[in-house]
């Protein structure tokens, strides 16, 4: 059964209550008051009221003081106010709704207009309720849900954090193999994915390159750089330490390094799988196993050629050379940066994608000062010049 709703009626005129209480009587619980006062003392002793009708000519307090009370009181300030008045001064009116009342009825009332209006301001009043109660809800849910936010975020940073961690680990305890058993130093690890990332960062408003070379996909190339070299583990040192020049048969195992390389990495990331993110592994795999192929297809391991060379590896095969020309080893000393760049650029079109020579052309200072922050210590063995 639907509960009524209930109305408080404050007159001061007898007749008047008995008329309103017959009026609204058969839809709504009536309780009538004969002051502004006795109003005050119900509503304070815990009575209820869905709407108020309140006389404005009264004795001891007028109906604009009980009003004024009402709406500066927590209790009641939302309870909808009609004023009864005879007065008709557009003043007075002014001064009931600056004060908060909903609505004015002037009197002599008609029953058929009090019942409209109550009727009317009732809805009002509970549609109002219940959005400040949806509005409640609202704030509630948005509250609850931003503190799983906020949690899932510290989640999601700590979780980053350790990959971050994971990843460093990773291409550390990697390095640390290749570098205990290269002839090549732990320096040429550090210049070329510097070189690297410069090479990205010069391309990646070219029309070529840009849809491939964003700022995160840069920073997954920088880390995963150091790897190009990793399959030389399981290169015999027969072979890898060779002072001299290697045989056929010794060249064709020591070709073998890309594909061992490759084959690591991604037995690392299936076994990291989804508890860390391997995406920069990817692009390691692609370096290690690229980075000797040719622009012209005439390179190894898969002899591919153009477009078909991943990109990272295209970069290292620029960032690796330019090295190793510039750094000295047992078979032949080190070329100057001029002579190395020439060297390269003879070879644009042919070893190496077009491009890329050209944008390490314009990067070439920085090129430079990444061989000068980086240079390897002179070989104490090497006797002075």
């Amino acid at each position: 059964m639907k509960q009524r709703a209930h109305v408080l009626i404050v007159d001061d005129q007898a007749d008047n209550l008995l008329i309103l209480e017959d009026v609204l009587s058969e839809q709504y619980e009536v309780h009538p008051a004969s002051s502004g006062l006795d109003a005050l003392r119900y509503l304070a002793g815990g009575g209820v009221a869905d709407l108020i009708l309140l006389d404005v000519m009264m004795p001891e307090l007028d109906g604009f003081e009980v009003c004024r009370r009402l709406k500066s009181s927590e209790s009641t300030r939302t309870i909808p106010v009609m004023f009864l008045t005879g007065l008709d001064r557009p003043e007075d009116e002014e001064l009931g709704f600056s004060l908060g009342a909903e609505d004015f009825i002037h009197k002599p009332i008609s029953p058929a207009v009090v019942m409209a209006r109550v009727r009317t301001h009732l809805a009002l009043s509970r549609a109002t309720r219940a959005l400040e109660r949806r509005n409640a809800d609202l704030e509630l849910l948005v509250a609850e849900r931003t503190a799983e936010i906020s949690e899932q975020s510290r989640r999601l940073v700590s979780s980053k954090q350790e990959v971050i961690a994971a990843q460093a680990a990773t291409i550390t305890a990697f390095c640390a193999l290749a570098e205990a058993r290269d002839n090549e130093t732990g320096n040429h690890i550090r210049r070329t994915q510097h070189y690297v990332r410069i090479l990205a960062e010069a391309l990646c408003d070219h029309p070529r390159f840009k849809a491939e070379l964003d700022e995160d996909i840069i920073q997954l190339l920088f880390k995963s750089a150091p790897l190009h070299d990793v399959g030389k583990v399981a290169t015999p040192d027969a072979i890898l330490l060779k002072k001299g020049k290697l045989t056929p048969e010794e060249w064709v195992i020591m070709k073998q390094h890309c594909e061992y390389g490759r084959n690591a990495i991604l037995q690392a990331e299936k076994a990291l799988g989804e508890a860390a993110d391997a995406s920069f592994l990817r692009y390691a795999a692609q370096i290690a196993y690229g980075h000797h192929e040719r622009w012209d297809g005439t390179g190894y391991p898969q002899g591919v050629a153009g477009d078909a060379i991943p990109l990272s590896a295209r970069l290292m095969a620029v960032a690796d050379v330019y090295d190793a020309l510039i750094s000295r080893r047992v078979y032949k000393p080190p070329f100057s940066h001029e002579t190395a760049l020439a060297m390269i650029v003879e070879e644009r079109g042919s070893h190496f994608d077009p491009d890329i020579v050209d944008a390490l052309i314009r990067v070439a200072s920085q090129f430079a000062a990444i061989a000068r922050n980086f240079r390897d210590e002179p070989d104490p063995e090497e006797p002075a010049p």
